[in-house]
């Protein structure tokens, strides 16, 4: 593990959706390490997916690979910054706490979602605009 004390900064952009609600799902992301942007990731959730459920899975991929990223650099989640921006709002704000999950379905993606995030030292989501998600991910 790292030990020298030197913070690294990560940064993730996503954005899941489906076609038809439900329908089959997809998502794509985009991991972003101390300024160096890692390759766009796109994910296919099969069928029969939300576009809600799509938004959380996409999510999770993402700090999934950064928890990866640092694993692979050994060093620690602790030790690392996590900035999560996306345009849902749902998300957001279920993940944060500040709205209730009324959708049993997506208790479970939020809390796995939360769980990861705290993994990091200094964790944030926000939204952002569609525009930003568009400049980023094509989408």
């Amino acid at each position: 593990m790292n030990t020298s004390g030197a913070p690294v900064d990560l940064a993730l952009i996503f954005d899941g959706g489906s076609k038809g609600n439900p329908g089959p799902g997809y998502g794509s992301f985009r991991l972003t390490i101390n300024g160096t942007h890692a390759p766009l990731e796109e994910l296919d959730f099969g069928n029969n997916v939300t576009n809600n459920q799509a938004e959380y899975r996409t999510m999770i991929e993402g700090l999934k690979k950064a928890l990866q990223v640092l694993n692979n650099a050994g060093v620690s989640p602790q030790n690392a910054s996590i900035d999560v921006r996306t345009d849902s709002k749902l998300v957001v704000e279920q993940v944060n706490g500040r709205w209730k999950i009324r959708n049993e379905g997506l208790k479970p993606l939020s809390a796995e979602a939360r769980k990861l995030l705290n993994q990091f030292g200094r964790p944030s989501l926000s939204w952002h605009p569609r525009k930003e998600s568009v400049k980023v991910l094509g989408h």
